[in-house]
């Protein structure tokens, strides 16, 4: 397994390839404010440190891919990256956010640690290596039209470059109209591609624009896919989280309640620690 894949959260080292613990990618799913990014940010990482969790706080600074030309995207670029930037500094917490182009690469690296590429743009070549010449760690999104043996073309993209910090991250495959289904079969053949391997617990539980041009989604079926991806042994989990989904600007339908995530994390870790064993 890669080990290349090192974090710090406050003063100890993780190495998230090898880690006995599962590790953590949660935040909310776009900066609203500066105010809304801390209080998530904070609570995030208190929950992390009592159940000694490896901790990656993500939020987009920009939604590029809406389904309506309407919905909210960002509130600023320049002020977004700025809040983010504040996040890792004064938590000490690494920071992850996606990206839509080269030219964004080069920018979005100078504030966050992980570079994210959207499952939609997982397939363009210059982006992704746009993304590897930073020498950040990148996560990639395996997109919903893509299976996961084609995710290694995707890995061997970034490897090219010479950065072998990466992740890739399950989130569901198209199924039907304005649906979705995780095959779980995926997160262990991807496991195979020698880089740790990430479930996407609420996007997997869209349903994409279901409601008018919005997405809605399934939120009651995020426990029970996160549980059988820890089943699976899947390195780490995703989670898109807000105090009140219902007011969130993006993604609301299938946001996990902040106050819901410390339960829920007890809840796989025992069972991410019972597959350890074997």
């Amino acid at each position: 397994m890669n080990t290349d894949i090192r974090i710090r959260n406050d003063k100890k080292t993780y190495y998230l390839s090898n880690t006995s613990s599962l590790f953590l990618i949660a935040g909310p799913c776009v900066v609203e404010s500066e105010k809304i990014t801390f209080e998530i940010a904070k609570k995030l990482k208190d929950i992390t440190l009592r159940l000694k969790i490896p901790f990656i706080f993500k939020a987009s600074y920009k939604k590029a891919n809406r389904t309506s030309g309407s919905s909210f995207r960002s509130i600023g670029v320049i002020e977004s990256l700025g809040i983010l930037d504040e996040v890792r500094k004064r938590l000490a917490i690494p920071v992850l956010t996606d990206i839509h182009s080269e030219v964004e690469a080069e920018i979005a690296s100078e504030y966050v640690d992980v570079l994210q590429i959207p499952a939609f743009l997982c397939r363009q070549t210059e982006l992704l290596e746009a993304a590897g010449e930073t020498g950040k760690i990148i996560n990639i999104k395996k997109g919903q039209f893509l299976s996961p043996e084609d995710m290694i073309h995707q890995v061997n993209k970034i490897r090219a470059t010479g950065n072998n910090k990466i992740m890739v991250t399950e989130r569901g495959t198209t199924f039907g109209y304005n649906n979705l289904v995780v095959d779980m079969r995926s997160l262990a053949h991807m496991k195979r591609f020698n880089c740790p391997v990430v479930f996407d617990a609420t996007h997997s539980v869209q349903m994409p624009s279901s409601n008018k041009g919005v997405s809605g989604g399934n939120p009651e079926y995020i426990e029970p896919l996160a549980r059988a991806a820890a089943a699976v042994g899947v390195n780490g989990l995703f989670i898109e989280t807000h105090p009140n989904p219902a007011r969130a600007l993006s993604d609301a339908s299938s946001m996990l309640p902040l106050k819901n995530v410390e339960e829920l994390l007890k809840r796989v870790l025992s069972i991410h620690k019972l597959v350890q064993k074997f």
